[in-house]
């Protein structure tokens, strides 16, 4: 599943924290920063439902997906779990 994928590519780059890397950035700025960027991009969703804007809203759901998958990664909370809770 792609998202256990991405999720396990987040992982790694939380463990290893490369230089230049967007992902470890954002570990590196801790919880508070993981959170806003959440925070920032369920706004942009909602913002590209209101406008009707296909494309974005494909975007923005990209967007905040891969942010919660940090958050998830940063809680120690797998996809998995989440999954089950769903079902």
């Amino acid at each position: 599943m792609i998202l256990e994928e991405l999720y396990q590519k987040i992982a790694d780059r939380k463990k290893s924290l490369p230089k230049n890397s967007y992902v470890a950035s954002l570990f590196r700025d801790g919880s508070d920063r993981i959170i806003q960027k959440v925070g920032e991009e369920a706004i942009e969703v909602t913002i590209a439902a209101k406008n009707s804007n296909r494309k974005e809203i494909i975007s923005e759901v990209a967007d905040l997906w891969f942010h919660l998958l940090v958050l998830l990664v940063n809680n120690n909370i797998t996809v998995k779990e989440i999954i089950v809770e769903l079902t």
